[in-house]
């Protein structure tokens, strides 16, 4: 997926480039192509951040668990 981000990139970087003030050029990019983009991988992202924040909740509950159990009895 970060192949497609970068030829976003690529794209929307020779567009402004052809713009014919830096100012257009610069809305060009952020307009068109940096928040969009952001948009896109933060929707895309969301799925990997939702594993890895299950992953570490099992880690944490896993680590307690064992810490329980080598606690020698009173």
């Amino acid at each position: 997926m970060y192949v497609i981000a970068i030829a976003w990139l690529y794209v929307t970087v020779l567009m402004a480039a052809t713009e014919p003030n830096l100012t257009a050029g610069v809305l060009t990019f952020v307009c068109y192509g940096l928040l969009p983009l952001s948009l896109l991988l933060w929707l895309f992202g969301a799925p990997q951040r939702r594993r890895q924040t299950r992953a570490r909740e099992a880690a944490d509950a896993s680590a307690a668990s064992d810490a329980a159990a080598e606690k020698p009895p009173r």
